[in-house]
């Protein structure tokens, strides 16, 4: 199985610590701790469309995925889920030590069909999963009302409770989510709150899905154009928080069940999401969402062969760069501290492992190589284990020094 279930660790924001680092400096403070880091910001996407190879088992084991979300994309909305395809899931996920969370169909599917699963995973096969979810970006359809939604996704969660009153549902995994009220992606925003106004009550976990780039498929974009976008979410979570008290009167975790950095296909650049690039991008989203006290972050995808697009860690012959961003954040704590940086494109998350050690998490997003001073405050110093993540170890196939 894997990492233990529960609920939330927390629904309220933290606020953070009013300090301000020196500019061109890094502060860490030891005794600052801020709470638990959810098991769950490691988590994937995979569906019947994705194939681990037999000879990349190990890998896919050893990658550090805490959670799988099935079936990952629009997948589960135009196909019915059978139940040698669940339980082959369930197997994967136990076998990478990954809590699975499987969606229902929304657009196509019916209560019956729901509930019916949910009998069948929770009850015939005590497989026990807590965490579920109902549809796929329901946004992205021209012919779907939000009227529709709200009024079938109820429908749905109202059988799938019947027969397990213990789950906890996510949603509404709305596409594209940018924050604000104004004309945005997909109309995200519009989904999102009347969702919260409707069926707010019944939801356990916030979700949401964000690609900040892929204008086109044959969008071409630089390091920096990717780089760049890392920074939004500093402003979105928060966004997200303050809509959901706003419109529920409540505090609910949040989750990003779909994140990388491109939605189309494109694979083979600089900054395509099989780069080097990409796996720092990530590195550094990761570190945010940590510190924004997300609940649940499942990357998309776990495998993808070329021809499919370059979004998984793992490809059809051996694994992408941002598989050893899983690698590196293995070694990172559970317990989250104050960190803070002075330099504009360099970011630094600190935690404390359970063995009593610091963890430091730095990035560069900067073309240069950077030497900044580092304030370690409650802490005694001394030797350190340095594990570093560069284009030549990405080619080598390590991340130690």
């Amino acid at each position: 199985s894997g990492p233990e279930s529960t609920t939330s660790m927390w629904a309220t924001p933290i606020s953070w610590p009013d300090r301000t680092p020196e500019s061109g400096s890094l502060v860490v403070d030891a005794d600052l701790s801020l709470g638990q880091i959810s098991p769950y910001v490691y988590g994937s996407n995979y569906g019947p469309w994705v194939i681990v190879p037999f000879d990349l088992l190990d890998e896919a084991e050893a990658a550090g995925i805490t959670m799988l979300r099935f079936p990952g994309g629009e997948w589960g909305d135009r196909n019915n889920l059978q139940e040698l395809q669940v339980d082959r899931f369930i197997k994967l996920a136990r076998q990478m030590g990954a809590e699975p969370v499987i969606s229902v169909r929304l657009r196509g599917g019916t209560p019956e069909q729901a509930a019916e699963m949910v009998r069948y995973v929770n009850v015939e096969q005590n497989y026990n999963l807590p965490y579920w979810s109902i549809g796929n970006e329901p946004n992205l359809y021209s012919d779907y009302t939000v009227e529709q939604f709200l009024i079938e996704w109820r429908a749905i969660a109202d059988a799938m409770l019947a027969v397990d009153p213990d789950l906890k549902l996510l949603g509404p995994e709305v596409s594209q989510y940018t924050g604000g009220d104004g004309p945005g992606p997909s109309d995200a925003h519009i989904f999102l709150d009347a969702f919260l106004e409707t069926n707010g009550d019944m939801v356990d976990v916030v979700t949401i899905h964000r690609y900040p780039l892929g204008r086109s498929m044959d969008n071409v974009y630089t390091v920096e154009d990717l780089l760049s976008t890392s920074s939004e979410w500093d402003s979105f979570i928060p966004d997200l928080h303050e809509r959901i008290q706003r419109l529920t009167g409540r505090d609910l975790p949040v989750g990003v069940t779909e994140l990388n950095s491109d939605w189309t296909q494109i694979t083979s650049g600089e900054a395509t999401p099989d780069s080097y690039f990409n796996a720092l991008w990530l590195a550094d989203v990761l570190g945010r969402l940590i510190r924004q006290r997300v609940d649940i972050v499942n990357h998309f995808v776990l495998e993808t062969k070329d021809s499919q697009g370059g979004w998984g860690i793992l490809s059809a012959s051996g694994v992408r760069p941002s598989y050893y961003t899983y690698q590196l954040y293995k070694m990172f704590g559970n317990e989250l501290l104050y960190a803070d940086s002075g330099e504009a494109n360099v970011g630094i998350y600190a935690a404390r492992r359970g063995d009593g050690a610091l963890t430091l998490m730095v990035t560069n997003l900067d073309e240069a190589a950077t030497s900044l001073p580092l304030q370690l405050d409650g802490h005694p110093g001394g030797t350190a284990d340095i594990y570093r993540l560069d284009q030549d170890r990405v080619e080598a196939g390590t991340v130690t020094d």
